[in-house]
């Protein structure tokens, strides 16, 4: 039986899962409305960064065109503001690595088509999804945007914010020297936000970028709302001023007689609403429409989980697809009981970031900083959310995992630092 596949979207998630099945010859049509030629010369789509255990789903599907060795970086360093600050640095098993994605997908949307994929260009209207569903035997859906993202239900008790909890200030810079070993650095100004500084390869080359995750109502929130095109001398004195006095470790990597956005669209400003949606539907006609990346989980960016669980859960799915014949509600429960651990396990992960730090993880801060088998596991299991849920998702893990580390308690912590 020739099994017919529709993916709406050409993401992270949309494409990784269209090169899977097309590597097993099973006909496939990816749907967008976004032109490779258009990707390429728009605005900053993202910041995003791929962790080792993508970059092996990558090499495995042959669309390893940027590797790690030579573009990527090999950790984390942590700064942790305040009265005391702390500073820190954890390891990688693997390096991880970021691309611009107005390359990465026109790459791999070029790949898509070489191996014998379609792309359809256009829109897709509610009308539409009915007839997709009597050619298809199965759609997928990696975007949110339009239709889609009404036609998966909102998981209320899953999805505890109404608003985005952070102002975001997303550019690509030239200008910021790298760190050695190369790293991406993770800076935290209590009660202001959070600053994380990527290593990204972009057109002219290797630059940084800078995701600012800003506090409502805190001195950082500005950066969301000033206008870089209409004034970028005052975009960027602005910026300086706000580095130095909350992110003093990233500020001084920086030449400022070149700081600049490496090109006026390099940016982005706004905010995101953490979301997650039931992860499948079924049409009018009994066929069943399953979600992927985006549209099945949205996640702030402050730990990086977005495309990194969308080829996650692309994978997840292609196997799926490639080892079953009927594409049904029990096809879409077992896909479902494999991919959640991780996917919720990323969300709530991320969710708990953005909510002021328990005393215990406070704890684990301080622990970190003196003991390198606690720090160099937190930074490795950025690549396996599920791992580090399970040392996070309660105050009573974080003591167990101290304990288990003979790290010191609570009490070692500066009453400072818990501001």
């Amino acid at each position: 039986m020739t099994k017919r596949i529709a993916i709406i979207g050409a993401g992270t998630a949309g494409l990784h899962l269209g090169l899977l099945l097309r590597q097993h010859d099973i006909p496939v049509t990816i749907i967008t409305d976004r032109k490779p030629a258009d990707m390429a010369s728009g605005r900053l789509l993202n910041t995003v960064a791929h962790h080792h255990v993508t970059l092996a789903r990558e090499k495995a599907l042959g669309i390893d065109h940027w590797p790690a060795e030579e573009y990527g970086y090999f950790g984390h360093d942590h700064y942790v503001g305040g009265p005391q600050p702390m500073q820190f640095w954890g390891s990688f098993s693997q390096p991880s690595r970021a691309v611009d994605y107005r390359i990465y997908l026109p790459q791999l949307m070029n790949d898509f088509v070489e191996r014998g994929g379609d792309i359809r260009y256009q829109q897709v209207t509610e009308s539409q999804v009915s007839d997709l569903s009597r050619e298809f035997d199965l759609i997928v859906v990696g975007t949110g945007k339009g239709v889609f993202g009404q036609m998966f239900k909102h998981i209320t008790e899953l999805s505890p914010y109404e608003k985005p909890q952070r102002a975001l200030c997303v550019g690509l810079y030239k200008g910021v020297a790298p760190t050695q070993p190369r790293s991406t650095a993770m800076s935290s100004a209590p009660g202001q936000g959070e600053l994380i500084a990527i290593p990204t390869l972009t057109f002219s080359g290797m630059s940084t970028a800078l995701l600012m995750e800003n506090v409502h109502g805190g001195d950082l929130e500005v950066l969301a709302r000033l206008n870089y095109e209409a004034d970028p001398n005052a975009f960027l004195d602005t910026l300086l001023a706000k580095l130095e006095k909350h992110h003093p470790t990233v500020y001084e990597r920086i030449d400022q007689n070149v700081f600049d956005l490496c090109q006026p669209l390099d940016i982005l400003q706004g905010g995101v609403v953490p979301t997650v949606r039931q992860p499948y539907t079924e049409l009018a006609n009994g066929r069943f429409a399953i979600a992927v990346g985006d549209v099945q989980s949205v996640v702030d960016p402050v730990v990086g989980q977005g495309a990194n669980m969308a080829s996650y859960s692309a994978w997840v799915l292609g196997h799926a697809i490639i080892n079953e014949a009927v594409y049904d509600k029990r096809f879409c429960e077992k896909v479902e009981r494999e991919r959640q651990d991780r996917i919720l396990a990323a969300s709530k992960w991320t969710n708990a970031m953005l909510a002021p730090p328990s005393e215990a993880f406070l704890s684990l801060l301080a622990a970190m900083e003196q003991n390198q088998d606690i720090r160099d596991e937190f930074t490795e299991n950025f690549s396996f959310p599920e791992r580090q849920w399970d040392r996070l998702a309660s105050d009573e893990r974080i003591h167990a995992w101290l304990a288990e580390a003979g790290a010191f308690s609570q009490e070692s912590v500066p009453q400072s630092q818990m501001a």
